[in-house]
């Protein structure tokens, strides 16, 4: 049986600073990471998808958390094949995007094939490397490679996350597919096999059902490390607007529903990680206390505590 660890993505959403769920005093970076470590043991960070963290702040998310705390950190958006505005490449890179490349500089969006090698490269190692401080406090769960709806399953897309597993080195990634295909009835088997097979966690998502980018919420054990993403119903899952998409708040009659399936993926693991994405105000931070009380309720359920900093 091992540990399930209960927490959000994110603790500095503008709209979770609006709600109150801090108090009046806790108004810096460094109060309110502290106030939420002592609340939950688990958080993802989501800004590192836009733009990849500098290495000093890295080492202030380990400096400023109990040394039980863990951070699933998601991968930057270049790196999972998503379209990247040039602006979020290390200043010294961004004037090497043209003009031996398909886009100029001043493109909206560039891709990683838009690239020379060279230069993603060099990404790839800034990215590892500014992470290792939360590696080596032992306080990294996982980079998330949360892939686009465009990445079906094919032999060539499994080699690319083989890649991303050997660039990531020694940092542990895990994976969440945006396209059906791979977790269709007809796919399903093959898609855990691999993973399985390679030791890499599967992320299981509760998300909407009937877009193009919906995946079942398929709860299966391909390591010793599984983790589990709520999304949220929301019925403007299509709109540009982040909040309108992941603003749904779970019913106690949902988490409950939820609660004997984490339980038992959590008897098949030696970790588990179930992060609210629900970011809109505070229903992420309400959610993943009701459903941590939930699992605590439960005797096989082995629930990891908050631990306040000392």
């Amino acid at each position: 049986m091992g540990e399930i660890l209960v927490g959000t993505a994110s603790w500095t959403d503008k709209t979770l600073l609006a709600s109150g769920w801090y108090p009046p005093h806790v108004t810096t970076a460094e109060e309110r990471l502290r106030y939420y470590a002592g609340r939950f043991p688990l958080v993802e960070v989501d800004s590192t998808y836009y733009a990849p963290p500098a290495e000093d702040t890295v080492r202030l998310w380990a400096d400023r958390t109990p040394p039980r705390f863990t951070f699933d950190v998601k991968a930057f958006s270049l790196l999972t094949r998503h379209p990247t505005r040039p602006a979020a490449l290390p200043k010294d890179l961004r004037g090497e995007t043209g003009p031996d490349t398909k886009n100029p500089p001043d493109t909206k969006n560039l891709y990683v094939q838009d690239l020379d090698p060279a230069i993603v490269d060099q990404v790839w190692e800034r990215f590892v490397s500014a992470l290792l401080p939360l590696w080596e406090a032992g306080k990294l769960g996982a980079v998330l490679f949360q892939f686009p709806r465009w990445f079906p399953i094919s032999r060539g897309n499994k080699h690319y996350i083989l890649e991303c597993e050997r660039r990531c080195d020694p940092l542990r990634i895990s994976v969440e597919f945006r396209n059906h295909t791979w977790m269709s009835e007809e796919n399903r088997a093959e898609t855990l096999d691999f993973l399985r097979s390679y030791g890499l966690p599967y992320v299981c998502v509760d998300m909407p059902q009937g877009y193009p980018d919906s995946v079942p919420p398929v709860v299966a054990a391909t390591s010793d490390l599984e983790i589990v993403r709520f999304h949220g119903h929301s019925d403007k899952w299509t709109s540009r607007d982040i909040h309108e998409r992941f603003g749904y708040r779970y019913s106690p009659e949902e988490l409950q529903e939820w609660a004997p399936k984490l339980c038992e993926l959590g008897a098949d693991t030696s970790e588990t990680h179930v992060l609210m994405n629900n970011c809109y105000r505070d229903y992420a931070q309400t959610n993943a206390r009701q459903l941590a009380g939930l699992l605590s309720a439960m005797p096989a359920c082995q629930v990891r505590p908050a631990e306040p900093l000392a």
